[in-house]
């Protein structure tokens, strides 16, 4: 289990470069081209594993929701790329994080058929304050700079 921690955090960090990484190419290249070099790489990268595991998949097998995640994950890249160098990278990293957290409450709801355990919904809506504590601080440290009579000069 202690890998799978470890696997899931150093996934965090790669995405964390890859969005720092795909937002600055958008700056020059824009939002769209930026997502197809991630994707084109990407997908030779891939394709380059597979062949050296021999694990190539049956195309023809895929199912429908196969597609839709492929069209997410572009928009996403794609989406991440024109806000990320616009929002900063803390800005942009939390506003992700929590449409993750709301979306997969609503996601483990609809496959359960069940509405949210009231200390899943505690536990998600402690991330969210979590998550939003820096904007929070930020803002608090902007009016306190406004007021201080030595920072208006």
């Amino acid at each position: 289990m202690l890998f799978f921690v470890f696997l899931a955090l150093l996934n965090g960090v790669l995405i964390g470069a890859s969005r720092t990484i795909n937002g600055r190419l958008s700056t020059r290249t824009g939002a769209f081209r930026a997502s197809v070099w991630n994707h084109v790489v990407g997908f030779a990268f891939l394709t380059v594993v597979l062949l050296v595991l021999r694990a190539w998949p049956d195309l023809t097998d895929a199912p429908v929701a196969a597609y839709a995640g492929g069209v997410f994950g572009a928009l996403f890249v794609a989406v991440n790329s024109h806000v990320f160098p616009r929002l900063g990278a803390m800005s942009a990293s939390l506003l992700v994080i929590s449409g993750q957290v709301l979306s997969a409450v609503v996601i483990d709801g609809v496959q359960q058929r069940t509405l949210p355990a009231p200390i899943r919904l505690a536990g998600a809506a402690l991330v969210l304050l979590g998550l939003s504590l820096p904007r929070l601080t930020a803002r608090l440290r902007q009016r306190e700079i406004r007021k201080c009579p030595t920072a208006q000069k």
